[in-house]
């Protein structure tokens, strides 16, 4: 892609990923003569609930992939359904987990993308450039985003994530309505609610069918001439 549709900001947001788990075991030792291994500790609190959303989201990748219960998760971990409830009260709160991720990483970048580029148009490209890479790059926080893992779930969870399109929404109004008045519109107001209205829905339309086709048809797909198009 083209820098204008391609910035640095959604590069990184597209690399935004759960941290790898830290080695759990020793290096073997080397001769009969050396030290025994030091004993595995215990992940530390917040070490397990990352490796527990982390394992999550790894579960939601699979293409197709049915309703996750406490004991697939359990068992994908080597723990007990116990263990994970050390740490989470309830699934709920784990998938809370995820879209905390989600919220952080995109709001972030967001931010600094409205407060560091001037040109309304330029942050319109650029914030749709971040949500459509960073779902390509976490196909299973995609499903989150788009409801699909969330089905059957508690209804808290589906306003939650309804909350974040709506910030997105809100967002990506005040650049349409900037990209508005500075071609001289008379209706900025109108103009900016019908862009960002349109933005969103094509941002939900590539989601879904990244998740429907199995993550084979990628959102950023033709992402240039799209934009383009919503630009006009």
């Amino acid at each position: 892609m083209s820098d204008a549709y391609s910035p640095q900001a959604a590069q990184q947001a597209a690399a935004a990923a759960l941290t790898p788990p830290m080695s759990s075991t020793s290096a073997p030792p080397s001769d009969a003569g050396a030290p025994p291994p030091v004993a595995r500790k215990r992940p530390l609190p917040g070490e397990r609930r990352e490796q527990i959303l982390r394992a999550l989201a790894t579960l939601l990748e699979q293409p197709g992939a049915e309703r996750i219960t406490t004991a697939v998760l359990a068992k994908h971990l080597q723990v007990s359904e116990a263990a994970l409830y050390r740490h989470f009260a309830s699934k709920a709160q784990m998938f809370e987990g995820l879209i905390a991720f989600i919220e952080d990483s995109l709001f972030t970048l967001a931010n600094q993308i409205q407060a560091r580029e001037t040109d309304p148009a330029q942050q319109i490209a650029r914030l749709l450039a971040l949500v459509l890479q960073f779902a390509q790059k976490n196909p299973g926080m995609c499903r989150v985003m788009v409801g699909d893992a969330l089905i059957l779930e508690h209804e808290r969870l589906s306003a939650r994530i309804n909350q974040l399109w709506d910030r997105l929404e809100s967002l990506l109004r005040q650049s349409h309505k900037g990209m508005a008045e500075a071609r001289g519109s008379l209706t900025p107001t109108v103009d900016a609610q019908a862009g960002a209205s349109l933005a969103v829905s094509v941002l939900l339309g590539r989601l879904q069918r990244f998740v429907r086709t199995g993550f084979q048809r990628l959102p950023t797909e033709h992402l240039d001439a799209s934009v383009q198009q919503l630009l006009r």
